[in-house]
């Protein structure tokens, strides 16, 4: 086996679940706990899906308290539960309107 065959058996195949989207613009998200994210917390959202980088899909995704997107790859990336993001809109409320 040459290191061209080795690669071409390691690489994900195109259109294989490695390089399929799972979350979809709009969706409410949080990061996973890693040293990379260590000091990010909260609920983000997916404002656009990108291209694949590295075998994986990105994101780019927004919180509400921050004035800039971050791009993500999905793996780094899980679900938020609806008591989760519950929480950010009564914040986002009574910051907004003064009322929870």
């Amino acid at each position: 086996m040459t290191t061209l065959d080795a690669r071409r058996h390691s690489s994900p195949q195109r259109g294989s679940d490695a390089s399929t989207h799972v979350f979809r613009i709009g969706e409410s998200v949080h990061l996973k706990p890693s040293f990379q994210y260590a000091s990010l917390s909260g609920v983000y959202r997916i404002t656009a899906t990108l291209p694949t980088a590295d075998g994986q899909p990105q994101y780019r995704i927004r919180n509400e308290e921050e004035r800039h997107e971050r791009v993500a790859p999905q793996d780094s990336l899980e679900r938020a539960t609806a008591s989760s993001t519950g929480g950010t809109r009564a914040m986002l409320i009574k910051r907004t309107f003064g009322r929870g």
